[in-house]
């Protein structure tokens, strides 16, 4: 009876032994599993980062202005690109007897997009969403002096000299075609510098011409406002249609332009 009953606190013993090294065993792999979980949680954020979507942003010096401009990838060979230019510059300069005091005002908003082929050089249609470019003068010609409009030459009044502005507009809205050198989101780094030369249509300038005061003939008789004077109004009409014409070819904008940059 005595050795039955020692075989079977024996075969408990046995089991408790087991069962504990068995549970320890699982609490081991439990803790060895959170520990691997909690090594591992901090990947995610590495996905989230390459996902991050760049952008490009820059200064630049052009024909159009002193600017800058933002860009976004939307693939590997392509961009979206937007910008502004603002400048302003005065010149005085005299035209057949006219002094004329001109001031240039460039103001304009761009879209381009970005196509590149190879390299970093690109091929970038876009258009001018707003073309603010203008040249505006105050005009005048002193008492005693001569002028003339469409070849025919007058004596500015003495008593009621000749004044008034000068304006040249274009179109509001102008399509337009660059290519360069230059992405200003790189794909490998960071800082980016860019050139780009191309062209934009404003349509033919056209200007305007708006005197007052009186002329009078070269002898100093017969003298008239420039107002009543239907002769020297066509006149006028006349000069204007010739300024057109030689600002024609400016109907091709040129541009020209040289940036840097930096991709976030």
């Amino acid at each position: 009876m005595r050795r039955c009953f020692g075989f079977a606190l024996a075969l408990v013993l046995c089991s408790s032994v087991a069962g504990s090294v068995a549970y320890g065993a699982s609490d081991d792999a439990d803790t060895s599993t959170r520990a691997s979980g909690e090594a591992a949680a901090p990947a995610a954020p590495g996905k989230a980062s390459e996902s991050r979507i760049a952008i490009g942003v820059g200064v630049k010096v052009s024909t159009l202005g002193i600017g800058g401009e933002a860009a976004l990838p939307l693939g590997h060979r392509s961009n979206v690109r937007v910008g502004f230019n603002l400048f302003n510059y005065s010149h005085t300069f005299d035209k057949d007897g006219v002094t004329y005091k001109g001031t240039l005002n460039l103001r304009s908003a761009q879209a381009t997009y970005d196509f590149f082929p190879f390299w970093g050089f690109h091929i970038s249609p876009g258009v001018l969403l707003y073309n603010g470019n203008k040249l505006t003068a105050n005009a005048s010609v002193p008492g005693g002096s001569t002028l003339t409009f469409n070849n025919t030459t007058y004596l500015s009044d003495a008593a009621d000299p000749v004044a008034g502005t000068g304006k040249l507009t274009v179109y509001k809205t102008a399509p337009m075609v660059l290519v360069g050198f230059g992405n200003l989101v790189p794909r490998s780094r960071h800082f980016s510098t860019t050139f780009e030369i191309g062209a934009a249509y404003q349509g033919p300038p056209r200007i305007a011409l708006n005197l007052t005061g009186s002329v009078c003939d070269t002898t100093g008789l017969n003298c008239r406002t420039i107002s009543s004077d239907p002769t020297v109004q066509s006149n006028i009409v006349a000069e204007q249609n010739k300024l057109d014409k030689k600002a024609s070819p400016f109907r091709f904008y040129p541009v020209v332009s040289f940036g840097i940059g930096y991709k976030f």
